[in-house]
């Protein structure tokens, strides 16, 4: 029994000692990292000059109308005003803050340490990642704050924000991270850290810290209409600061480009291309003169990885493509035809280069008729559709006109649709269409995997179960 009891203690005391080494001791106070911090965090306002049109009836004209511009009444102009935060990361007075904090604002002030204004000029501004850099106008020397690594932080370690909300100015607020890489449809490069830490309106571009004083966030984006509630986002440092640099250097981004539309791997996609489970990024297009194109990147491949970063979710591939240099000669990891091959790509710039390009050397012959498998009716593709939905010029397929409340498709496609190849085989015919679905309703399978464009006009896949 004795040495029971000393084996227990023992074992109580280990993970005693593995649960303190992992964990970090609660700050008694914020008082004196918050002290340090103040005097690099800014308060920015901005006016912008709109420009509107007074109605003097009491009614509104339709527009085009013939009347318009008789009636249409003078010109006036008026001053908007909006709030924002920032903060310094060069002693000579560079800010950062939010692009949509300063976007086509006409006068910048920025307020340092509450009482000192400033002019300020943009520098640069990415909207895509809603990043903008300004430069103080004054020859005085500021304390600035250092990027921290946000790869390293964790869910569960505390942050403070230090910002300007509702316009009150020097505001600190301290939470933890609630959660890693989040994607809100906010913008195109998306990989938010998100925070209970309070942010409100008036803390866009003002800095989340860690509890060495490092910036490891730019807050951007909160939940909730009214105020705070407890869900705040930030864009992580070492994304940021690819962003940062180049348009400190060069006024602009200069992003990678692969020249290629992409899709999420389903289940069914996985099941009917023999992957081992959904991951990848599945091509849906290959732009012309592309480099995906001149490498041999082809729709229907799925990229796994790139430059020798695994992707395990279709989100994943835009951020890491655009933060490789403009240039390089990455390798590609695809899957096609049930197994990996590589492909070597000499990275694009995204900033230059060309949507698809429209002809109308596309001739198709007119005709309906109803796919009684997936219980549909189509036509063929002609040379209007495809300049009227700006298509490229080889496209052949076929272009849904209704489908049935019973039809496997319902929920995954819309009328207008078109589809343009089934199991990976190019669709020219609405016999081709009825062959494969026959083959693949008489195996085991029973997944016809399409290739469409939506009604978008955007090329996806879509995993059918048949019945």
């Amino acid at each position: 029994m004795k040495k029971f009891k000393i084996i227990f203690l023992t074992v109580v005391l280990s993970l005693s000692f593995i649960i303190q080494s992992y964990s970090k001791p609660v700050p008694e106070s914020f008082a004196d990292l918050a002290e340090k911090l103040m005097p690099s965090v800014v308060n920015i306002s901005t006016s912008t000059t709109v420009v509107t049109n007074s109605n003097p009836f009491p009614f509104q004209l339709p527009p085009g109308s013939p009347l318009e511009d008789m009636f249409k009444g003078n010109p006036r102009e008026r001053q908007s005003a909006a709030l924002g935060s920032g903060f310094i990361i060069d002693e000579k007075g560079l800010v950062i803050t939010n692009n949509h904090v300063i976007q086509d604002a006409d006068d910048i002030i920025v307020r340092v340490n509450g009482d000192q204004e400033f002019k300020a000029k943009v520098l640069g501004a990415d909207p895509l990642m809603d990043i903008a850099v300004l430069q103080l106008e004054t020859d005085e020397k500021f304390i600035p704050v250092s990027f921290g690594d946000s790869d390293k932080a964790r869910i569960g370690d505390w942050v403070i924000a230090i910002g300007n909300p509702f316009g009150l100015g020097g505001t600190v607020t301290a939470g933890i991270i609630s959660a890693r890489n989040r994607s809100i449809g906010l913008s195109r490069y998306e990989d938010f850290i998100q925070t209970d830490a309070s942010i409100n309106s008036g803390n866009s571009g003002g800095p989340l810290f860690d509890m060495e004083g490092n910036v490891i966030g730019i807050n951007t984006a909160i939940l909730g209409r009214n105020g705070s509630i407890g869900i705040g986002f930030s864009i992580p440092s070492n994304s940021a600061q690819i962003v940062i640099n180049q348009l400190v250097e060069f006024g602009e981004t200069k992003r990678g480009w692969l020249g290629v539309r992409i899709q999420d791997v389903t289940k069914e996609i996985a099941e009917v291309e023999k992957l081992d489970k959904p991951r990848g990024a599945l091509v849906a297009s290959v732009a012309e003169n592309s480099p995906s194109e001149k490498a041999g990147i082809k729709a229907g491949d799925i990229i796994l990885e790139f430059n020798g970063k695994k992707i395990n979710q279709m989100k994943e591939l835009p951020a890491i493509v655009a933060r490789t240099q403009v240039g390089k000669n990455v390798e590609v990891k695809i899957w096609r035809d049930k197994k990996e091959i590589i492909k070597n790509v000499l990275l694009g710039r995204l900033e230059t280069s060309e949507d698809f390009k429209v002809s109308e050397k596309q001739k198709t012959i007119d005709t309906i008729d109803q796919i009684e498998d997936l219980k549909i009716t189509v036509r063929s593709l002609n040379k209007e559709d495809i300049k009227n939905r700006r298509l490229p010029n080889q496209t052949t397929g076929l272009v849904i006109t209704n489908i049935q409340n019973n039809s496997p498709l319902v929920g995954s496609v819309e009328v207008n649709s078109i589809i343009v190849e089934a199991q990976k085989e190019r669709i020219k015919s609405i016999d081709d269409l009825k062959q494969i679905t026959k083959q693949v309703l008489n195996s085991n399978q029973k997944t016809i995997l399409l290739a469409i464009y939506n009604t978008e006009n955007q090329r996806r896949y879509i995993g059918i179960k048949l019945d």
